[in-house]
Order: C-alpha cells, then structure tokens, then sequence
C-alpha cells in the first residue's frame, strides 16, 4: 500500500506490518457506508437477474400450445391434419378434435377450447382457417377474438403465420392478423351479398312462372265443423279431433283460432 495513500487515510508514513493492518481497518470504517451500498446494489441487481429470468421461464412454462383439428363427418378421418400436428412436435393431449361440421362453432371440442382452455399468452395451431368454421364472418370474429384476448393462431397452410421472429418484431403478426381480418371480412360481405341476390332472382323467377312462394295456406277440413263441434263440447279429446281432421297439432289450433274469430265477427 503506498505512503500517500496511507497518509490520506491518516496512518504514518512508516508502512509497517500493523500500520497496514491499521490503514486497512481504518479504511473499512470509513468507506463501510459505499461499501455496503456496493453490495447491496450487487445484490439488487442479481437478484432482479433471477427474477426476470425466472419470470420468463415461468411464461415458458405457463403458455401453453393447443392444436385444433376438424372434420365434418364421422366416417371421415382426422389422420391428415394429426399427422402434421406431430411433425411440428404435438402431443396427443395437446390435440382437440371434433367430428362434426363447420357450419357454424357449435361444437363441444371447440367450445371446450375456447372456454376452459385457451388462456392469454396460448398458441393454437390448425392445418387451414375452414377448419374453424366455413363461415367466413366466423372466422372473421374468431380471429379478432384471438388477437383481442393475446392468443396467437398459427396456421399451418398459412407459412407466414408459422414464422418464429426475434423478440420485438411481433408486430409482423399482428399485420398478418389485421390483413386476414380485412379480407376474411370483406369475403364474407361479398357471399351475403351474392347470397341475397340469387335469394332475389329465384323469388322474382318464381313469380315470373306462376309459383306461389311460401307455405301453401291452411284450409278447413270437410269434417272440421263436426268435429270441432264434438271437442269444443268435450265429448272427444284434441288428440282424437286432429286424428279425424287428418292435422298436426299446430294446423289444429290455428284453425280452431281461425273458427272463433269468425264466430266473434258474427
């Protein structure tokens, strides 16, 4: 330890051994308070280092990924769509499966998903966007569904949606995401309106040809009087009135609404 620095912690110049063991005491003491400061920072610092790293291996562990696979029948076969599941490192349990059809999202495989399942931070992974629904404005709102609730889609038909980015380009998916809503929405709109349309030009084709449209209109029986007659005084039961009138339950009852309007107007 040199004599000038020795003499500004206030030891004598002579640099015996105590003197040194003195200088050293001397300066614990009066840096004791950076010292500990020092340490602690250390401390603070490895400590948040453990933390962030446990936090994000934590978020490892709880984000989960869910592979979701439909057909529209039972005796079609979900061996394709599992088959790419696997190569991408699927686990059975990880795989939800429904066998009905994509006509709408009433499906107790998806519901489960989507309800019970999926949470903030998930990953689900399908072959192609139909089989989440053939309806396209469903897709639509699903997809708006998954990036309002922070789950991420991947689609494997779909590569870029199957692309892994460096931390910080996220917004590459939500691009991705945007675009297929805009699209899917504008498909959807577009089907409506062709749908309406051929819906427009039957109708008038139809007219055009004599048709009636709609339900052929409900006529009174030749035996309704009679009959009505013998329920209305008890003497049959309903059951056995629509029997002998060769009716339904409905028709029944309309005709007989039918039959006491006209009486009241009399």
């Amino acid at each position: 330890m040199s004599n000038s620095f020795l003499v500004y912690l206030g030891c004598s110049q002579e640099c015996t051994f105590m003197n040194t063991c003195k200088c050293a005491a001397l300066m614990f003491v009066k840096y004791k308070n950076m010292f500990a400061n020092i340490f602690a920072n250390i401390l603070t610092f490895t400590n948040d280092c453990d933390r962030i790293r446990t936090d994000k291996q934590r978020g490892n562990m709880d984000s989960r990924t869910y592979y979701y696979a439909r057909v529209s029948s039972k005796e079609q076969n979900l061996d394709r769509q599992i088959a790419a599941f696997k190569a991408l490192g699927a686990q059975e349990r990880e795989i939800i499966t429904d066998k009905e059809s994509g006509k709408d999202l009433n499906r107790a495989g998806y519901a489960a998903l989507k309800n019970a399942m999926l949470r903030r931070g998930d990953t689900l992974v399908v072959k192609s966007l139909d089989r989440l629904s053939r309806n396209k404005c469903d897709i639509k709102n699903e997809l708006q569904s998954f990036k309002d609730n922070g789950i991420r889609l991947k689609v494997i038909d779909l590569p870029t949606t199957m692309m892994e980015l460096p931390e910080g380009q996220e917004w590459v998916f939500e691009m991705v995401n945007n675009i297929l809503i805009e699209v899917l929405g504008t498909i959807a709109e577009q089907e409506r309106e062709t749908i309406r349309k051929r819906q427009a030009e039957g109708i008038e084709a139809a007219k055009q040809n004599g048709k009636k449209l709609g339900r052929p209109a409900l006529v009174f029986p030749e035996n309704w009087n009679s009959v009505y007659t013998s329920w209305k005084a008890g003497e049959i039961t309903a059951k056995t009135a629509m029997e002998q009138t060769g009716t339904k339950r409905t028709s029944f009852y309309k005709l007989v609404n039918m039959t006491e309007k006209q009486q009241n107007r009399t």
